[in-house]
């Protein structure tokens, strides 16, 4: 059960090219980013 939910994180992430490929120097910057994108998946599931 646990790696199911660890791949269909994966999976979600990766529907964002800027996480996959990486733009961001920083790893600030690329922790932003991840929690932006976070959030963004929890109210599109939340919202429908």
């Amino acid at each position: 059960m646990r790696r199911w939910i660890v791949e269909r994180t994966n999976a979600w992430l990766q529907n964002f090219r800027r996480l996959v490929v990486r733009y961001e120097r920083s790893a600030l910057i690329f922790l932003g980013l991840i929690h932006v994108v976070c959030a963004l998946i929890v109210l599109k599931r939340v919202v429908g």
